[in-house]
């Protein structure tokens, strides 16, 4: 085909499974690449020391020196790939150094096989293949997932897949075999997912006479494996799907089982014990492993829509054994999701309908994030194009290389197919046999961003159905070429019929876009004609694979690609941190932010003031210069200006019809969400047609990892207590506002004698002195500092940072704020101090702000900031309940002192009023606590079981900025 980056040479049509070799090819065509030069000798490439901390300790987790990476990746997508990537054990010879390590060690990988099972014309076919792989990878176009980088060219088993799906018949040993293979898959750092409606309920006999224990019963052994199991992975925490079909006998217990477990968790945590997300006592309730889903039929949504009853069948015969209330029982459903986010739904018929293998058996199942449905025993390996890549400089999209990318992708996938081992042979028959690929993207929220198009809008699920389209329409008709060099996939005989006619859905899909603005008709067209030649090339020689997309989390690869946004996902928040070189972390607004500015046409002193007041405030609100109308471009999952959970659902809508698999993606909505409109959202997930879809309300689990300060509690009051709360806090601070004098700061310089303490200190062997001063009223006022010799750059700057500290000391600002802006900066040198009260820093300035504190900080605020003496550590459960009674009066004292209000005006008792009901501030450690500060609003993820940071969301998973960790799949 004209045009192609990959093109088939003299195909030959076969209708039968296998790798051999056939008579042709395929002949490679350049696209990234130079010719003469190979990709690593493009780029400029530097040595960095990857250590990474826990932010909680100062401790290192991980230390390795001198890796090598190109100059323009950051600093956190190093980290990410060193630490979790890299093979070899640290410290010794065969430990990979450098990113050239790895990428060959997994692209030559491919290219061997690729040569061996006969899919290239030549040896330069061959190596072309393997330089634009390289130049891809090298430049994050895109990314195989991580089972790829783990395992691809080690001594480990070559699993590629991230993605399994198993099954559960009604025996024991089926049952029995379940534990087994779950718990194989969690050992290697996947996930699964099962149906396990086969399994009779809990109202039916056994042959012996007995009642059957039904499938909730055994939920609970595969809980507590999985629980055991997963913590001891090398790569990461793995994950679990578990589905029961809506006409189970035991459908309402399933229902209502986490829900009753939260019940439980709340009942614990109130009488003390420590319920938080990998707290000690959690491990007490159960089924907390696994995420819960129902699988709904049009039949049961049509009876809750005309409000009937549906019949729940026996597993033995099929016969109806009792009938239900489908409205109640659906919001019975959205009632547990509201409580505990779980059960999410899964829409069977329309799963089932899109099928390519029917005459093979139903899709029963999905893995644990829900993108993968397919057969069961099965498994998919997936990759994900960066979007960013494709936009150009004035707003296009590169439409023929994004074409020639998803070539290069597919290919690769499939080849990997040809090597690749599997954790069962189960699984390891069914996907030689279909070869399901998942190709997919991340990006698409920073996309339209810098392309001035929100995220809720026609205009923005214009574009991104139609580039979900071009992606899927190449990545099959790649796979109608792989068919006639190398085969068509084993199973498609027998659902030829299948096949076609949902390839003929997709291009109906197609054809129902109607492209807004020259770049989404560009796009369109190219997939309109990507699907018109692919469809004819495959009814001649069929199809390489059975499914070729899905829309994944793209967590750690996300990270590895340097995307502002992962998967599907709109942007988590417009401020974010963003790692430094040597270590520390620094807050700035995402990049895609002025992009779009210009993008819209503002000037670049206007950008720059906008960008400013995003950096202060968090959101866009009253920006100066930004017109209104243009808010809604900015809007994101979190912060001030919410997406609102419909605009989730209408963009998942807009993509599904253009993926072979489903979407990873959680729709968020606020606290105040009510059951009826968790409700709604299912019912709209259906009539949109999705696939699936999961609801997660904030705070609607107890395991709160993150406290507003010392004491916070989550509080569980209804939406009409909190409005009266707020209106009380708002009444409140009235109150004081109205008595504000207008006020200028004053510098109140020490008096010329002034008393003084100087404190000699070692951070990690580096020695220095601190030296504080104080007013006769013994607040401090002066900090000088001291490391290195005199004249020297450090002392320079220690020189420049200390008058700075002590000019704002004497115009009135708060030794707290500084202390909470410094404790716990990150950088070297760092670890123990020569200082019993402080026995591990993060960084000199970590070590200098703690020591101010402990100084001349009084308790009560130094509990706020967590920080306390040797002392006050070993005696601090026999002195809280004196030190909180005392806290409200020291406080008051201090706020009285140092407020700019009138004393004369403004009571004692107002300013404690106000203080009681304002929230205490909290440090950031990540962009996710970033933006609760900011917001002032909760975000219950939860904190990564590797490094102790707070984690951020990718589609339905977690995943960790800090060193990669995902509690997903992908």
């Amino acid at each position: 085909m004209a045009g192609d980056g990959i093109t088939a040479g003299r195909q030959r049509s076969r209708t039968s499974g296998g790798t051999g070799a056939a008579a042709g090819g395929l002949r490679v065509e350049r696209v990234w690449t130079t010719e003469g030069v190979h990709p690593y000798d493009e780029v400029e490439w530097e040595r960095r020391d990857v250590v990474m901390t826990n932010w909680r300790d100062g401790s290192i987790n991980f230390e390795q020196r001198g890796v090598e990476f190109p100059a323009f990746w950051s600093v956190n997508a190093a980290n990410i790939v060193t630490t979790k990537y890299f093979r070899g054990a640290v410290g010794t010879t065969v430990r990979e150094q450098s990113l050239k390590q790895l990428i060959d060690r997994v692209v030559k990988t491919y290219r061997k096989a690729g040569e061996e099972n006969g899919y290239f014309a030549t040896p330069a076919d061959a190596e072309l293949f393997d330089h634009e792989l390289t130049w891809m990878l090298l430049h994050q176009v895109f990314s195989f997932n991580s089972p790829v980088w783990f395992n691809v060219g080690t001594q480990s088993p070559q699993q590629v897949s991230a993605c399994f799906i198993l099954s559960v018949d009604d025996s024991m040993d089926s049952i029995l075999d379940w534990y087994k293979e779950e718990g194989l898959i969690f050992k290697g750092g996947s996930g699964s997912g099962v149906n396990l409606s086969r399994i009779r309920s809990s109202k039916e006999l056994l042959s012996s006479g007995g009642t059957a224990s039904g499938p909730v019963s055994f939920m609970r052994g595969a809980d507590a494996s999985a629980g055991t199991i997963k913590s001891g992975g090398a790569t990461r925490r793995a994950a679990k799907m578990v589905i029961l079909d809506v006409d189970h006998p035991d459908i309402e217990e399933f229902v209502r089982t986490k829900a009753r477990e939260e019940d439980k968790i709340r009942a614990l945590r109130d009488a003390g014990f420590d319920m938080d997300l990998g707290g000690d006592d959690i491990v007490s309730v159960q089924y907390q492993n696994a995420n819960n889903s129902v699988r709904v039929t049009d039949e049961f949504m049509k009876a809750y829509e005309e409000g009937t009853e549906f019949g729940l069948r026996g597993r033995l015969n099929g016969e109806v054994i009792e009938t239900i209330d489908a409205r109640k029982l659906f919001r019975d459903i959205a009632k547990a999701a509201w409580e505990c986010a779980d059960p999410g739904l899964q829409y069977d018929d329309t799963i089932n309908d899109w099928h390519t293998n029917p005459e093979t058996g139903r899709i029963t199942a999905s893995n644990p994030c829900s993108e993968y449905m397919s057969l069961d025993d099965s498994s998919c390996n997936l990759a994900s194009l960066n979007l960013m890549k494709f936009l150009k400089a004035d707003g296009g999209f590169e439409v023929e290389k994004f074409v020639k990318s998803v070539e290069f992708i597919i290919t690769a996938m499939d080849i990997s197919i040809c090597f690749a081992d599997f954790p069962t042979e189960k699984i390891g028959i069914t996907t030689r046999a279909y070869r399901q690929l998942g190709i997919g993207y991340a990006n698409i929220g920073a996309l339209l961003m810098a392309s001035g198009l929100p995220y809720d809008s026609d205009a923005g699920r214009n574009v991104a159905a139609a580039i979900t389209s071009l992606m899927n329409g190449t990545a099959y008709r790649r796979s109608a070429e792989l068919a006639g060099v190398v085969g068509a996939y084993e199973g498609y005989a027998r659902n030829a019929e299948a096949h076609q006619r949902v390839m003929r859905k997709h291009a109906a899909a197609n054809d129902e876009i109607r492209p807004v603005g020259l770049v989404a008709t560009e796009i369109v067209r190219e997939a309109t004609k990507q699907w018109k030649n692919g469809n004819k090339l495959g009814e001649k020689n069929g199809w390489r694979n059975a499914q070729a997309s899905v829309l994944a989390p793209t967590g750690t690869i996300g990270l590895m690609m340097d995307c502002d946004t992962t998967g599907i996902e709109p942007d988590l928040a417009l401020v974010k941190f963003k790692k430094l070189v040597g270590g520390g972390s620094m807050q700035i607004v995402n990049q895609t932010v002025p992009r779009a500015l210009r993008t819209l046409g503002y000037p670049e002193e206007q950008v720059e003031a906008i960008v400013e007041h995003i950096s202060d405030h968090g959101n866009v609100v009253d920006a100066p210069g930004l017109k209104p109308e243009h808010y809604a471009v900015f809007d994101c999952a979190m912060g001030e200006r919410v997406i609102a959970p419909l605009g989730h659902v209408r963009m998942m809508a807009a993509v599904q019809p253009f993926i072979s698999g489903a979407i990873s993606k959680t729709v968020n909505m606020p606290e105040t969400a009510t059951v009826e409109e968790i409700e709604e959202i299912h019912y709209q997930g259906w009539k949109l047609g999705l696939k699936a879809l999961a609801i997660y309300r904030d705070n609607c689990k107890v395991g709160q990892p993150l406290s507003a300060g010392k004491g916070a509690k989550a509080t569980e009051k209804a939406a009409a207590d909190k409005a009266a709360a707020e209106a009380e806090v708002t009444k409140a601070v009235e109150k004081v506002v109205e008595k504000i004098i207008e006020y200028r700061p004053v510098r109140k310089r020490l008096p010329k004698k002034r008393s003084s303490e100087t404190v000699s200190f070692s951070v990690a062997g580096a020695e220095g002195y601190l030296t504080a001063s104080s007013y006769p009223d013994d607040g401090l006022g002066e900090v000088f500092l001291k490391m290195s010799k005199q004249g020297s750059t450090l002392a320079g700057v220690m020189d420049a940072f200390s008058v700075a500290i002590s000019i704002g000391l004497q115009y009135g600002v708060p030794l707290e704020t500084y202390v909470a802006k410094f404790t716990n900066m990150r950088f070297e040198p760092a670890g123990m101090t020569d200082d019993p009260d402080v026995r591990m820093a993060s960084s000199v300035m970590d070590y200098i702000f703690r020591r101010l504190a402990l100084d001349f900080l009084p308790y009560e605020t130094r509990a706020e900031l967590g920080i306390f003496t040797a002392k006050e550590r070993t005696l601090q459960a026999q002195a809280e309940a004196a030190a909180e009674a005392a806290a409200v009066d020291v406080a008051v004292t201090g706020m009285a002192s140092s407020a700019p209000v009138s004393s004369s005006t403004v009571t004692v008792a107002e300013i404690a009023e106000v203080k009681a009901v304002l929230p205490v501030p909290v440090k950031a450690g990540s962009s996710t606590e970033l933006l609760e500060v900011v917001t002032g609003h909760a975000s219950d993820a939860p904190l990564c079981f590797t490094c102790g940071t707070k984690m951020r969301r990718a589609g339905s998973c977690y995943v960790c900025e800090g060193c990669g960790s995902t509690s997903g799949c992908s």
